[in-house]
């Protein structure tokens, strides 16, 4: 059972991407209370970097006094100390540092990750469905754990790896300005291999993330249809279909791969070329009395202490590439606006109370194929039950879909009661307790009333049967109910939700079973006293309703009670009379 409510949006052909300026911004507000942590993070950071200066520094004071012959043991072991006292505090700011910004992450990230999770459940199921299941399943299980698995590496080059480029640069050009320059000369050549990386980077991660959801479509649409992959031998088919997604995967993880690699290449050579052009300072600053060596030591070891964090950050562009296009995905779910479109097609409110349908020059096709509904008008008060009827392919599965708000209409209006619920003929056990399954709709439900609708449906006799009763676990690894015994759960269900409209798109179709006629009063039970739409899979239950309308060819061509319908002797005269026949000949046998 699904409950339908509010307005209608236009199809899109996929779940939207964020830009970066958009995920950008969607991080910005998540900040918000953690920003005062934020600023303490930077602050310590700075610290301990700052910290990390000393040991290049004291080294090169060092140097200078040995070269001069007035390096004692006193001046050894005074380096000696501030060296050990600096690293300890660096090391502990650094550690504090890594702590406070790992906390924050997660907590924001488990915010964006609460933020998907819910606006994917409240997505109307047109979006879901043309864009494949596999794809926002993909966002909420492989684009979270990317962004979740590149902490350890984001966090520390956004802490101490930045903190330390910027205070080592500075502490550069305070000990003599031509090392910071003889380094900066150099810094074009990570700019431009960033640049080439940037450029390449994304779309190689677009690509990877495309690829994984179209392997998830895959898997998902494999595990859903077993039934008929098993039923129709197509088992081979389906695993080479998975199997070509996946190789898609493995090729498109390759590329991401290859990147890297070139990426590389190129740092190294910037890192070859950063620390001969120093070199190459100090010995001609050396040369003319400009520097001393113990100078050009400290400025080497500076360069050398640049070197690796340059290199870690440069390298974590690689993660951050691939959190980014994830993140890009996840905020493009979370940032689907709530509003319902107003476009032509689009639901029109009901008045408070008005339990209704209205439905005025509605068509509707799937993509650009034919028409499946054309220019229907109908309408049901409220407290009538109508039943729709025709041949496969006419066109009332669609119908149901349209006045529920699964798919929007073309064109045309449809105004429905808020709270609307659809059953089909296929019911999902949920893994749980059968009390988790009932009142999945209705969280409040007291044990009374889960018994009146266990009642009510006649589904009470089904708690006898479980060892726990309302605590047995059913679903996947527990209690297997059999179809009839799920839908009369989902019946229950549904009355639990107390629904303005209630939908039946073949909900009881046990065509031909033992179970067929205690679902069809369990139906008539769960519709009293609302309005009601039925697909009728069996004739009994259209007759059964206040109201009966033929389907075909997406048209309305028939509408009236049974009585009058039969007395018409059109289309539905003559499935009743096919109806009755078939129904004699089973009784017979």
């Amino acid at each position: 059972m699904s409950a339908a409510a509010g307005t209608n949006t236009a199809a899109e052909p996929g779940l939207p991407i964020a830009s970066g300026r958009e995920t950008g911004r969607e991080l910005w507000r998540l900040s918000r209370g953690h920003r005062a942590r934020l600023a303490a993070i930077g602050a310590l950071g700075v610290g301990g970097a700052g910290f990390g200066l000393t040991f290049p520094l004291v080294t090169g004071y060092l140097v200078d006094r040995v070269q001069t012959g007035t390096a004692d043991l006193g001046v050894v072991l005074t380096v000696t100390a501030v060296m050990v006292a600096a690293a300890v505090v660096g090391a502990v700011g650094s550690a504090v540092t890594i702590v406070l910004a790992t906390r924050t992450y997660h907590t924001i990230l488990a915010v964006l990750r609460e933020r998907l999770v819910g606006r994917a459940m409240t997505l109307p199921q047109h979006r879901v469905e043309r864009a494949g299941t596999g794809d926002l399943i993909s966002r909420s299980s492989d684009d979270v754990t990317t962004v979740a698995d590149a902490a350890p590496a984001v966090i520390g080059a956004v802490t101490t790896t930045v903190f330390t480029i910027i205070v080592s640069l500075a502490g550069l050009v305070a000990l003599d300005w031509p090392y910071a320059a003889a380094f900066v000369v150099t810094l074009p050549i990570y700019v431009v291999g960033m640049r080439w990386y940037l450029r390449t980077g994304p779309q190689v991660y677009r690509a990877e993330r495309a690829a994984m959801s179209a392997r998830a479509q895959q898997i998902v649409e494999s595990q859903r249809g077993y039934a008929t992959v098993i039923g129709f031998g197509l088992a081979e088919q389906r695993h080479h279909s998975v199997l070509r997604a996946s190789w898609g995967v493995a090729v498109q993880a390759a590329r991401a791969r290859t990147v890297q690699s070139m990426f590389n290449a190129r740092l190294n050579c910037a890192e070859c070329l950063s620390l001969a052009t120093v070199l190459v300072t100090g010995f001609l600053l050396i040369q003319a009395g400009s520097s001393t060596i113990g100078a050009a030591t400290a400025a080497m070891l500076l360069v050398l202490r640049l070197l690796e964090p340059i290199n870690q950050l440069l390298l974590v562009i690689d993660v951050v590439q691939s959190a980014a296009a994830s993140l890009n995905r996840i905020v493009g779910v979370t940032a689907i606006p709530d509003a319902e479109s107003s476009e032509p097609g689009a639901r029109e409110p009901a008045m408070t109370g008005d339990a209704s349908v209205r439905i005025r020059r509605v068509t509707f096709r799937y993509g650009s194929g034919p028409r499946v509904l054309d220019d229907i008008d109908l309408d049901i008060p409220t407290g009538q039950h109508l039943a729709v009827v025709g041949a496969s392919g006419a066109g009332k599965t669609t119908l149901a879909a349209v006045i529920a708000g699964v798919h929007p209409p073309e064109t045309g209006t449809v105004t429905r009661p808020e709270r609307t619920a659809v059953i089909t003929q296929e019911v999902h056990v949920f893994a749980g307790t059968v009390r988790e399954n009932l009142t999945l709709s209705a969280p409040d439900a007291s044990d009374r009333e889960i018994r009146q609708a266990l009642n009510t449906t006649g589904a009470s006799a089904i708690l006898d049967l479980l060892p726990d009763g309302l605590e047995t676990r059913v679903g996947s690894g527990g209690h297997q109910l059999t179809d009839a015994q799920a839908q009369q759960i989902a019946l229950a269900r549904l009355l639990l939700f107390h629904p303005q409209l209630a939908i039946f798109d073949e909900a009881t179709a046990e065509a031909g079973s033992t179970q067929a006629g205690l679902l069809d009063r369990a139906a008539e039970a769960a519709l009293l006293g609302r309005t009601g739409l039925v697909i009728a899979h069996r004739l009994s239950q259209a007759a059964a309703c206040d109201r009966i309308v033929v389907m075909e060819h997406g048209r309305i061509t028939e509408c009236g009670t049974h009585d009058q319908l039969l007395a018409a002797a059109g289309v539905y005269a003559g499935l009743w009379a096919a109806w009755e026949a078939g129904r004699n000949v089973r009784e017979v046998e």
